[in-house]
């Protein structure tokens, strides 16, 4: 019900100079905000292109520095009001998804996969493990918190990749750098579900085997995965052929604009999801699917470019709230012990368990480094934390969150601030042959 006054504020501000005239609606204020991130979104990729900052971190020291404005902030907690979290970083996720999906010229070539493959094969895992050991020797956590912990910090990050990932549609793409990088980022995400339902399972009845293991097994981890990739088959040769085999085939870029892409998101997405399946899987194999269709045809680039900036969005939009949490003081808690462990696992961990997976892969030593190096943490580390958390009560949940937020922070600053300079002196390198006798 509205709140109502007694007096007309327009003739109590003109004859008694009552405030109240002037009010402020915390509503109008996000809007505004909201105008001002979009509006920043859409012209910052031009004025950071000879720059060596990204745009995710422009936005989330701006959103650090909006908080502290004479506005009364009442943000969600991340634990406790899980699910608003969740929601917004699961669609920074999917539209991520399919821009990358969309970027693969060669989806099911073997030589697309030559390499990604031994990052999701052996480095995942490998990830996992050691910061899950991590959190429990070096932190301290309960065996549920500390799988928890190697889950959600494994999966490398599609929506903040952007600057490592290949070209668009029907551009000529060098690198196999890019390439490894894409292709990780598009299906470890998926591939993190089943450790995080681990770690919910254990959350919820121990470590008693008998209590989940068959359930797991059985369900999280075949069927869940074998669905949500026919689901993203059938959804992306679907659409493909209502995109086009239609009469209007020649004048589709004309006729229908980028906006379609939305369907070739949400479309795999919510039917793997109602099918209790791994909608991030659904939506990545749902792009390569489609990419694979028509592969010359002009619309596929029209598809990728809307994807894009509904990515661009959407980064902007999720980084400025981080900022904003951390301002705030999600990080007070943070301990001595955490920062090491974070560190660890930003410049230790992942370079030593992608170096481990390209061993004696037919890549140059240093673009193994790079490809080592830059497992970009972000957005969707968050969207698992809060998936987790939604479903079941995990003890030092608030550490944890604390922990990883200050992971994504970091690892979005130092991986931001060198990846435009590292990935422009590979391709100077490949350019001028320095690369080739590198190999092994």
């Amino acid at each position: 019900m509205n709140s109502q006054t007694n007096y007309y504020k327009a003739q109590e501000f003109l004859f008694n100079a009552a405030p109240d005239f002037f009010k402020i609606d915390i509503y109008d204020v996000i809007l505004l905000l909201t105008a001002f991130v979009i509006l920043v979104a859409a012209i910052l990729p031009r004025l950071l292109a000879k720059q060596h900052i990204t745009a995710p971190l422009v936005f989330m020291i701006a959103g650090a520095g909006v908080y502290f404005l004479p506005i009364d902030w009442h943000l969600p907690d991340l634990v406790d009001d899980s699910w608003w979290p969740k929601r917004l970083t699961e669609l920074g996720v999917i539209i991520a998804l399919t821009s990358a999906g969309l970027k693969l010229n060669k989806p099911f070539s073997r030589e697309t996969w030559r390499i990604s493959w031994r990052l999701l094969a052996i480095t995942m895992p490998l990830t996992i493990a050691a910061s899950a050991f991590l959190g429990w020797w070096a932190l301290g956590f309960a065996p549920a918190a500390a799988l928890l912990l190697g889950a959600v910090i494994a999966p490398t990050d599609p929506v903040l990749a952007s600057d490592v990932q290949t070209t668009a549609p029907n551009a000529e793409d060098y690198s196999p750098t890019r390439l490894a990088l894409t292709t990780e980022a598009g299906l470890n995400d998926g591939l993190a579900f089943p450790f995080t339902n681990l770690a919910i399972a254990v959350a919820l009845v121990g470590l008693d085997l008998s209590g989940w293991f068959v359930g797991w097994v059985v369900m999280d981890v075949f069927y869940k995965i074998i669905a949500g990739t026919l689901i993203g088959i059938a959804s992306g040769w679907l659409l493909a052929v209502l995109f086009f085999k239609t009469p209007v085939k020649g004048h589709l870029s004309r006729t229908m604009t980028g906006v379609a892409a939305l369907s070739l998101t949400l479309l795999p997405y919510a039917s793997a999801e109602l099918a209790s399946s791994y909608g991030f899987i659904a939506v990545f194999v749902a792009a390569c699917i489609f990419r694979q269709r028509e592969e010359e045809h002009e619309y596929q680039t029209v598809l990728h470019d809307f994807s894009e900036e509904m990515e661009r969005l959407l980064v902007a939009v999720l980084m400025f709230f981080v900022g904003i949490y951390v301002a705030s003081g999600i990080l007070a808690s943070v301990s001595i012990p955490m920062v090491i462990v974070a560190v660890v696992i930003i410049f230790i961990v992942r370079p030593a368990t992608g170096l481990i997976g390209l061993y004696k892969c037919a890549l140059p030593r240093p673009k193994q480094w790079v490809v080592a190096f830059f497992g970009i943490r972000g957005i969707g580390s968050i969207y698992y934390l809060a998936y987790a958390v939604y479903h079941a009560n995990f003890p030092q949940a608030q550490e944890i969150c604390s922990l990883v937020i200050l992971i994504v922070v970091v690892s979005v600053a130092i991986h931001g601030l060198s990846v435009k300079p590292v990935m422009t002196m590979l391709d100077r390198w490949r350019e001028t042959g320095q690369l080739e006798s590198n190999t092994h």
